[in-house]
């Protein structure tokens, strides 16, 4: 049966979505395939669809219950005969899928890529060729990615058994460098490679530097509207999951989801979110994986991720239906801290797996022997025999014995391995604080690290639209504050780029070094100032990391009495950003104290849109935040006043003489309706 007629018959679809197409027909074809796409774009039915249409068992492997569960069922619900085996199939059920595949009754397997170490497993499967070998959430198999899983390691030594069948991997996230070590580990053959669609319209993002004591309640008062759920709430720890979603459900319909909580309870939490009757839930990362709920309208992290790759994950359980969504970040330098505390304990030194690496034989051994032997407590040998296999030097069977893979000579050859992967994931958590700092467009930031062309910037973010920010308050420069920063423009006009701290001694601006920070976080949201991340090598031979700023071409076109557009985050008691209610600022000839309060009138109401509509279109022509256009308050000034030459247009304002000379003839034009 042709492709779009099996996709209209079994799932009822008019028609492929974007990308999917070529996917799907490459596989279908014979060929493999590295398929790299974001949460809710279609990926499931790029290998669902070819293995359809190749008429045999499809193999999939998946890491976590909840995602084979939901796969399986949704794949039933369309009359698609489908088998799960993993932890929690009884023993009775696992056979029965194992009979219905060697028969050929069966159309999906779904495997935890552990069940690859029982002995007689992988060789039952190769009794039967399969049509095709999908391997899901690939990313698991590269001690590159965000979610490193030993057992996926193994992949590519079992898969070839099953050959000649394709093998696809998908993943919603993966560097490139992630991408190659996909590739080599599964040891796809000249596969066919779909990288595709980083970037979510949708999606409006913010990060906010705000103290762990007010970041509960902020998450409190923001969900408290019901257009802002359903929602994910991310939290770094179980504890802190039971705890915030203990607090919100006072408000609403809340519960934690993680780990620690009994298997029925987890799938009781999933169901009732995907009913609706439970509006948000607190969960640690794990929660997501598979859960296709559309109108999730905000996903908040309540402490800083571990890597820009889990974040773009979890991110990407927000808007999948398409409509506008919000991802909110709250940190603080405490969480860099949290995270670096974590990765001492998830990364033993080096000498603690020599240790370990030193007492394994060629024999399994009891892990309980051997921990008692090093006199060591069970948590870090574990880690140390994760990280070693890992690395090829070591081996775990089903029943967690423990052997070694490297005779005595060799043993030093896992060291280098380990090394980079511990250097890799230090540089993982510098590029997420990096984010976080970052004053760029945020959608932007995130294409770019993972290798897509980064286009124009989003303008709905919190960077290039901050007056439509929802977590920290921006507020127009006061005059104390319009000094400094002129002085800064000056400053850097006159003696060219430097580092922030000696920038802020030279430019005179006294006080507090995260008062400064926000004014430059200013001009760089004004794109006036780059503010980029260098490193130098001090004289006892240490790498020194400092932030430099440096004027853009527009900070160097800029000239005074020319008014700044500008708009500075509020910085609150505890230093950290302000998350209060946003006073608006007036923008028009009628008065700044009175026009934001202003009610428009129907009329004056669809001319706004028609100026917004024009904006967007000016942002996007010239790759600027749609602020540094005209302001949300400026827009409000023009549809109030509706002037109806130059000289009334000068009245608003937000609009100096820059702005009147280059967009006035157009701003006239649409106010008088022309």
């Amino acid at each position: 049966m042709e492709l779009v007629e099996l996709l209209r018959s079994v799932f009822g679809f008019a028609g492929f979505r974007e990308n999917q197409e070529a996917v799907c027909r490459a596989v279908a074809g014979g060929r493999d395939a590295l398929l790299v796409m974001p949460t809710g774009a279609g990926k499931s039915i790029c290998y669902q669809l070819p293995a359809l249409a190749r008429g045999g068992p499809a193999v999939v492997v998946s890491p976590l219950i909840a995602l084979m569960d939901d796969q399986s069922a949704r794949l039933a619900s369309h009359g698609v005969r489908t088998a799960r085996i993993h932890s929690g199939v009884p023993r009775e059920e696992a056979r029965q899928a194992c009979r219905e595949y060697l028969d050929g009754t069966l159309q999906f397997l779904f495997i935890a890529p552990e069940r690859l170490r029982v002995p007689g497993f992988p060789e039952m499967l190769a009794r039967r060729t399969p049509a095709l070998i999908a391997v899901d959430e690939a990313h698991c198999i590269s001690g590159w990615g965000h979610d490193f899983r030993p057992d996926y390691r193994t992949l590519g030594e079992w898969l070839p058994m099953l050959r000649p069948a394709p093998i696809i991997a998908l993943t919603a996230t993966a560097t490139p460098r992630v991408q190659q070590d996909i590739v080599t580990q599964l040891r796809l053959e000249n596969p066919a490679l779909f990288v595709h669609g980083f970037r979510r319209e949708n999606l409006a993002l913010e990060v906010v530097e705000m103290s762990k004591p007010r970041r509960s309640e902020f998450i409190q008062d923001y969900l408290k509207a019901a257009e802002r759920r359903p929602a994910i709430v991310y939290a770094p720890s179980r504890k802190a999951a039971d705890e915030l979603a203990a607090e919100l459900g006072e408000g609403f319909p809340a519960a934690a989801y993680h780990a620690g909580l009994e298997p029925a309870v987890r799938e009781r939490v999933q169901r009732s979110f995907l009913a609706g009757e439970i509006e948000v839930v607190v969960a640690t990362i794990a929660f997501g994986m598979g859960i296709d709920k559309a109108d999730i309208r905000t996903v908040m992290h309540a402490a800083l991720p571990g890597s820009v790759e889990a974040y773009y994950q979890e991110i990407g359980r927000a808007g999948r239906d398409g409509r506008r969504s919000r991802a909110i970040l709250l940190h603080s330098f405490a969480d860099r801290k949290m995270h670096e505390s974590f990765f001492e304990r998830d990364y033993p030194p080096v000498e603690d797996l020599a240790r370990v690496a030193r007492v394994l034989t060629e024999e399994f051994a009891a892990p309980e022997d051997l921990w008692e032997k090093l006199r060591m407590s069970p948590d870090v040998f574990g880690r140390a025999v994760d990280k070693l296999a890992a690395q090829g030097a070591a081996a775990v069977d089903v029943e967690g014995r423990v052997r070694g893979l490297l005779r005595v000579t060799d043993a030093g050859r896992w060291r280098g391995g380990y090394q980079a992967q511990r250097e890799h994931r230090q540089a993982q958590l510098d590029d997420m604080a990096a984010f976080a700092e970052g004053a760029q467009c945020r959608m932007s930031a995130l294409v770019r690290h993972f290798g897509d062309t980064p286009g124009a910037p989003c303008g709905i973010c919190d960077f290039c639209s901050p007056e439509t920010a929802v977590a920290a308050r921006f507020v127009e420069p006061d005059a104390q504050e319009g000094r400094q920063l002129r002085r800064i423009l000056r400053e850097l006009k006159d003696g060219g780029g430097r580092s922030v701290g000696r920038l802020q001694t030279e430019a005179g601006v006294d006080g507090d070094r995260r008062a400064f920070d926000a004014l430059l976080d200013g001009l760089a949201r004004a794109g006036m100032v780059t503010l980029t991340t260098e490193t130098w090598t001090n004289p006892e031979g240490r790498e020194v990391t400092y932030r430099k700023a440096a004027l853009t071409y527009e900070g160097r076109s800029w000239q005074e009495p020319e008014p700044l557009p500008v708009l500075l985050r509020a910085v609150g008691e505890d230093g950290a950003a302000a998350a209060a209610p946003k006073k608006k600022k007036a923008a028009s000839g009628l008065g700044k104290a009175e026009v934001a309060a202003v009610d428009l009138t129907a009329e004056q109401t669809e001319l706004e849109n028609r100026l917004r509509t024009w904006r967007k279109a000016q942002a996007a022509a010239t790759g600027k935040p749609a602020f540094l256009v005209l302001t949300d308050a400026a827009l409000r000034g023009l549809a109030a006043a509706g002037p109806r030459n130059l000289a009334d247009l000068t009245t608003i304002h937000g609009i100096g003489p820059v702005k009147a000379e280059r967009y006035g003839a157009e701003l006239v034009a649409i106010c008088r309706g022309d």
